[in-house]
C-alpha cells in the first residue's frame, strides 16, 4: 500500500502531464471540478480541470465534484505511471470513474 505522500506526488504528476498534452492538442473545453477517492488509506483529494488541467490540487474530498475517480492507492500510482490501462481497470472494476460520456471521451484525450 503506498503512502498518503506517493499518492499526492503521482496527482502532482498527473496534473503535469494534463497540462503537456493541453498544450500540445491546443485548448480543451474541459471545465470540471474533480474527486479523487483512496478508500485503502481512507482518504481524497480534489482539484478542478481548467481548459484541460488540472490544477488546485488539495486533501479531502468534494462530494458534489463533476468527475470523480476512485482507486487504491497502489493502482492510482500504476495508472499515473502508465504501468496500469485506465480501460483495463475501469472495465476490470479496480477504478471507478464517475462522470458524464462527453467529459470520459475529453479526459481520453488528454491522458
Amino acid at each position: 500500500m503506498a503512502s498518503v505522500d506517493e499518492v499526492r506526488s503521482a496527482l502532482n504528476t498527473l496534473a503535469e502531464r494534463l497540462s503537456a498534452n493541453a498544450d500540445a492538442q491546443g485548448r480543451i473545453d474541459l471545465n470540471r471540478t474533480l474527486a479523487c477517492r483512496v478508500p485503502d488509506l481512507a482518504t481524497a483529494f480534489h482539484g478542478r480541470l481548467v481548459d484541460g488541467r488540472l490544477v488546485d490540487i488539495a486533501d479531502g474530498d468534494d462530494p458534489k465534484a463533476k468527475i470523480s475517480l476512485t482507486a487504491n492507492s497502489d493502482d492510482l500510482i500504476e495508472l499515473v505511471n502508465g504501468r496500469l490501462d485506465v480501460m483495463r481497470a475501469y472495465t476490470s472494476g479496480q477504478v471507478k470513474i464517475g462522470a458524464n460520456p462527453f467529459d470520459l471521451l475529453k479526459l481520453r484525450k488528454l491522458l
